[in-house]
C-alpha cells in the first residue's frame, strides 16, 4: 500500500475496471466486514479532464476514503487533493456502496462525468494543508472537503467522528495503545492478488472495516499492523485518507488517517496522527475541536 495518491489518477482507473468484473470489496478482504453503520465514513470522488480539453471534465471515479468530522466538513490526505489538472472538482458520498452507483449513473449518464458524480456525491471545496508534502517526520498530509451542510443532511443520515483531545495517543502511550481496540474503514480495493499479468488489486468502491493492531507511536504517525494470523484486516489502494478509529475510555475516537504501507497490503498501515498540534492546527479553522 504505496502512498494510496497513485490511486487517484491510475489506480482509481484500474480499481473501477476491475470492479466491474469482480466482486467489490474495501479494506483487505481477510478479517473484514461491511461496514453500513460507519455512516460517517465516506468516499471523496473527483471529476477532472483527461483529454486535452479542460472545457469539460470527461473522467469520473472515486479516489480515496475520508470521514465527517461535522455537519460539513470531510477530512481526507492531502495526497488526494492535490496535483491534479486545474479543472479537477471534489465531491464526497457517504453512500455505501460507491461503485454501484457510479456504474448506475454511468449507464444513465453516458457520457456526462458531472452527472455521474452529481448522482452519487455532494461536491465541496478541498483544502490541503499548505506545507504538504513536508518532512518524512511530518508530511502535512492531512485535507478537509468543505461541504454544503444542507445538502448533505438533506442525503444522508450521519454523527460525525470524534476527534481525539490534544496529545491523548502520548497520554495513553504504547500500553495504553496496544489494549485499545483499533479498526480501519474505507472504500479501497483488496491486498495484492497474482495472476497471468503479475500482481493486481481487485475490488473496491465499497465501505468496509477490519480490525488493526497498534504497533508503533511516532511524533507524527501511528502503524498498524494488518497481518491476517493475528485477527487483523487492514488498508489497501483506495483507502487514503479513511478513518483509523481506537475505542479509548469507551468512546470510538478517530485517532488517525490512512496514508501509506506496504505495497502489496498485507503488513502494516502507516496513519497520520490527529492529536497532535500540528494536525489541530490545521483543523481548528474548520472544525470545533475538543
Amino acid at each position: 500500500m504505496t502512498s494510496v495518491r497513485a490511486l487517484a489518477v491510475t489506480a482509481a482507473a484500474g480499481a473501477a475496471v476491475l470492479a466491474t468484473a469482480l466482486p467489490s470489496f474495501a479494506i483487505n478482504s481477510y478479517n473484514a466486514t461491511p461496514a453500513p453503520e460507519r455512516t460517517e465514513v465516506g468516499a471523496l470522488v473527483a471529476t477532472w479532464d483527461d483529454d486535452g480539453d479542460p472545457a469539460t471534465p470527461d473522467r469520473v471515479d472515486w479516489v480515496c476514503s475520508g470521514t465527517m468530522i461535522d455537519a460539513d466538513t470531510f477530512l481526507t490526505a492531502a495526497h488526494c487533493t492535490t496535483d491534479w489538472p486545474d479543472n479537477v472538482r471534489f465531491h464526497v458520498s457517504l453512500d455505501q456502496d460507491v461503485q454501484a452507483g457510479l456504474d448506475a449513473a454511468a449507464r444513465k449518464h453516458p457520457g456526462d462525468p458531472a452527472a455521474q458524480a452529481s448522482a452519487v456525491a455532494v461536491e465541496g471545496t478541498a483544502h490541503s494543508h499548505p506545507g504538504y508534502p513536508g518532512p518524512a517526520s511530518d508530511t502535512h498530509d492531512i485535507s478537509v472537503i468543505e461541504l454544503p451542510a444542507a445538502e448533505v443532511a438533506a442525503r444522508w443520515d450521519f454523527t460525525p467522528a470524534t476527534l481525539p483531545t490534544a496529545g491523548r495517543l502520548d497520554k495513553l502511550g504504547p500500553r495504553g495503545l496496544n489494549s485499545a481496540d483499533w479498526f480501519v474503514a474505507g472504500y479501497g480495493t483488496r491486498e495484492a492478488v497474482n495472476g497471468p499479468g503479475g500482481q493486481t488489486h481487485p475490488g473496491g468502491g465499497v465501505r468496509m472495516k477490519a480490525p488493526v493492531a497498534f504497533d508503533a507511536l511516532n511524533d507524527s504517525w501511528v502503524r498498524l499492523g494488518m497481518t491476517a494470523p493475528q485477527g487483523n484486516g487492514g488498508a489497501c489502494y483506495g483507502d487514503s485518507g479513511g478513518p483509523n478509529f481506537a475505542v479509548i475510555d469507551g468512546r470510538t475516537v478517530l485517532a488517525a488517517t490512512t496514508i501509506t504501507g506496504d505495497t502489496p497490503c498485507y503488513a502494516t498501515n502507516v496513519t497520520y496522527r490527529l492529536d497532535t498540534a500540528g494536525a489541530r492546527a490545521f483543523l481548528s479553522p474548520f472544525v470545533k475541536l475538543p
